[in-house]
């Protein structure tokens, strides 16, 4: 392939040959074979004004061979201007990728513990749209979704901002996802999302959605946890005084029970009652003891 001097050459050689025909289809056709052309090469040579001369000739072997040659040089400029532009895309989408792997690092590292600092005041209603959060993170329907439902959960009447809460979202469902796959295990997926969004949503655990975005409760939590871990602590008191009390119900029933007169029903004030004891603590704690009334049926215990 030629290079510049040599075409700048052959310029000369066209300009003085012009009026002898065989020369200047010799010089052309050696134009068309020899030379790449580029935007750089034309402008140096200018070979691209000198051979546009013979375009109109009155040889029309030449006219034609001009055309050809004209033809395949705006090819070749179009040709490496599109892979200027691929490789330049190329290298820019490196670059971004690059940065936003430096940006999701810091935001899911230290610094976002510095984000969940920053007071993040709107007026609007928090969610997706209001906060501009684009949720569409794996181009699927049904994870983008429970991304987009869990973000409205958590961000509603809370400051934080809203990548530290997007980023909290992403580890909770990556967690789920890992745990419980979207593509072949869909119903435990779901079920696992229902657990932890009805929890979130409900009106009895306002204090839930907050000790997620502050981080007291993990995504790796959320992911194996039941229901009952995730309620409040009231309610759990009372989940485990039903518990014992069904307990003490059923064991009731069945335990061989003494009928003396040492105890007084609060609610009759007879003294027939019928008692058993059980070992309900540790060990080196006394015993439960277990009352019912024989005349009215009510039921205390005490240790």
């Amino acid at each position: 392939m030629m290079d510049s001097k040599q075409v700048i050459e052959l310029v000369k050689d066209l300009e003085v040959s012009k009026n002898d025909n065989d020369a200047v289809l010799k010089i052309l056709n050696t134009l068309d074979a020899e030379v790449v052309a580029t935007e750089k090469l034309l402008r140096e040579t200018k070979v691209g004004i000198e051979v546009n001369k013979f375009k109109k000739s009155t040889n029309p072997e030449i006219s034609k061979l001009v055309r050809k040659i004209i033809t395949n040089w705006k090819d070749s400029i179009n040709k490496h201007k599109k892979l200027k532009t691929q490789n330049s895309q190329k290298d820019l989408s490196k670059e971004s990728q690059q940065a936003n792997a430096v940006s999701l690092k810091d935001e899911s590292g230290a610094s976002n513990e510095a984000n969940k600092q920053d007071k993040y005041i709107t007026k609007k209603t928090r969610n997706t749209i209001n906060d501009c959060v684009d949720t569409a993170i794996y181009n699927d329907d049904l994870r983008d979704r429970v991304i987009k439902a869990l973000y409205d959960a958590l961000a509603k009447e809370s400051e934080h901002p809203p990548q530290a809460i997007l980023n909290t979202v992403k580890d909770i469902e990556l967690q789920m996802h890992n745990l419980h796959n979207s593509e072949t295990d869909e119903k435990a997926y779901r079920e696992r999302y229902r657990i932890i969004y009805s929890n979130v949503i409900s009106k009895n655990n306002p204090d839930l959605k907050h000790k997620i975005t502050n981080g007291e409760v993990t995504a790796e939590f959320l992911s194996k946890c039941s229901s009952k871990d995730l309620a409040p602590e009231y309610l759990k008191q009372k989940m485990d005084e039903i518990s014992k009390q069904n307990l003490f119900n059923a064991q009731g029933a069945t335990i061989e029970r003494s009928v003396t007169d040492r105890f007084t029903c609060g609610k009759c004030k007879e003294k027939k009652v019928s008692y058993y004891q059980l070992q309900t603590r540790s060990a080196d704690e006394p015993l439960t003891t277990f009352c019912t009334c024989e005349a009215c049926g009510n039921r205390w215990k005490f240790s």
